[in-house]
């Protein structure tokens, strides 16, 4: 069977838990809220108090992971600091390699890494509801669940690590050497393959993702462009895959004319790539069936 795709052009944190609801309310245990909070001076990344209702209704625990750039979240006492001004620190919230090592997932049968280097702290959460930003990147060409998987989940390190191909898990040393565009992308999805893995053993995981506020530039920019295209609304899946094909396919479908612009960021740096080596990992399905619930 395809796996299914709820979508709602509403826009509303009403809409969220709707969306949430449809999948059968699949979160338990202890749950993780990915998000992303947003660099310092951008203007693009969703509001925390739009995905606060949704937090609070799944009981969740917002969780975040520090950079291997420069910036403003590089740093655990940085990144809390950011965190308060953005607001995130009106619910329970951690940076899930603020301490201790790091927790080491093998990739097994990977297309480039042996290992993908997370937060210790997620040992602690039973299952993980990613909420995702769809929009461009200026490295991965777009930005959604598989990121939100792979970059977004990996500890400081273990971004290092996925950016280089492997060659580095050192933020400093990783940048020396240019790596290749499918060499990153494929780091990726081994790093995504892990924590889906990982969270399969526990009690699994939902994925969300909003189209809105759609820059060419990812939330990590301190400068980035403005949107290009108007907001289209709200996914949600149980398939990272299929969720992120959605959102692709709903810009392509789109009338506006900045996606132009959008699908040049996202073509250019091979974005389509990130799709097809997900599909031939297993970690999901390019065709699904998208039910749209307005």
């Amino acid at each position: 069977m395809k796996p299914t795709v709820y979508f709602s052009s509403s826009l509303t944190p009403e809409t969220l838990i709707r969306l949430y609801e449809m999948l059968g309310s699949p979160c338990s245990g202890k749950v993780a809220a990915k998000i992303h909070s947003g660099e310092k001076g951008n203007q693009n990344f969703i509001a925390p108090d739009f995905l606060f209702p949704l937090i609070d209704h799944v009981g969740a625990t917002v969780v975040e992971t520090n950079t291997a750039y420069p910036g403003a979240r590089n740093k655990t006492k940085k990144h809390l600091g950011l965190m308060e001004e953005h607001g995130w620190a009106k619910r329970p919230f951690e940076i899930l390699d603020g301490e201790g090592p790091d927790l080491e997932l093998p990739v097994v049968n990977g297309l480039r890494l042996e290992k993908n280097l997370v937060g210790k702290g997620i040992e602690k959460y039973d299952s993980l509801l990613v909420l995702s930003h769809f929009k461009g990147h200026p490295m991965g060409g777009y930005g959604g669940a598989l990121k939100q998987l792979s970059i977004g989940m990996a500890s400081s390190a273990g971004k290092a690590n996925i950016h280089s191909a492997g060659a580095s898990s050192s933020p400093v040393l990783c940048w020396a050497k240019k790596t290749e565009q499918e060499a990153f992308l494929e780091s990726m999805v081994d790093a995504a393959k892990t924590v889906i893995e990982y969270f399969g053993k526990k009690k699994g995981i939902v994925y969300l993702s909003i189209m809105k506020n759609m820059s060419v530039d990812c939330d990590c920019c301190a400068k980035a462009e403005d949107p290009c295209m108007k907001d289209i609304g709200i996914l949600a899946s149980l398939d990272p895959v299929a969720i992120d094909a959605a959102c692709l396919d709903l810009v392509e479908a789109s009338d506006d004319p900045g996606k132009e612009h959008f699908l040049e960021r996202v073509t250019s740096r091979k974005g389509y790539h990130t799709i097809e080596m997900a599909v031939k990992q297993g970690l999901g399905s390019r065709d699904y069936e998208l039910v749209r619930i307005d």
